[in-house]
């Protein structure tokens, strides 16, 4: 059996988590696995998991994909920014936040500030396969999907390169990824 899909033994979960007293916030391209690794995350850390995408679409009272069509991306970055504001103060354990989130300098200063900015990232090819299980992202309905992650993924990796914690994903078993996180958290903490 490979041990790969374990969780690792070597990190002390429960260390880890009474030494963490602010929100970790995922931060990274669409398709990186934010949300998954999120709820996987929270749960080995016996924290609890928001989405800020399903909260901006609760407080809006429509899709990402709506209010980027009636209202333009600059509105949505506000409204985001608003929303990923109160989840911090509301003190969520982890956060997943839409890829352009931490672009926006406001939202990355505030998110640096009071939280853990925790980079999810992996290669092009892997972006490209998971995107394209959903015809939910605003961005990638304007052209070519490739071309236009791969776009994204060099003009937002500085922003993201300001982020705590970087961990790849690459395209293996979501535990993986959390045991990572988990491993740089302790390194960094």
């Amino acid at each position: 059996m490979n041990n790969a899909h374990k969780p690792s033994e070597t990190v002390d979960r429960a260390g880890i988590a009474s030494r963490l007293d602010r929100p970790l916030v995922l931060v990274g391209l669409m398709g990186v696995g934010k949300t998954s690794i999120g709820r996987r995350l929270a749960g080995a850390l016996g924290r609890d998991f928001v989405d800020a995408d399903e909260e901006i679409e609760k407080a809006a009272d429509r899709s990402v994909s709506e209010i980027f069509e009636e209202h333009g991306e600059a509105y949505f970055r506000d409204g985001e920014r608003r929303v990923i504001a109160r989840l911090m103060e509301e003190g969520h354990g982890v956060i997943a936040t839409g890829g352009g989130a931490f672009v926006d300098p406001e939202t990355r200063a505030l998110v640096l500030e009071r939280g853990v900015a925790v980079w999810l990232d992996c290669d092009l090819d892997t972006l490209v396969e998971r995107t394209s299980r959903r015809n939910t992202r605003p961005l990638l309905k304007t052209g070519d999907p490739r071309e236009i992650l791969f776009n994204l993924k060099e003009q937002r990796g500085p922003a993201y390169a300001e982020a705590q914690i970087h961990v790849v994903t690459g395209d293996g078993p979501h535990d993986a990824a959390v045991n990572r996180i988990l491993e740089e958290l302790a390194a960094w903490l």
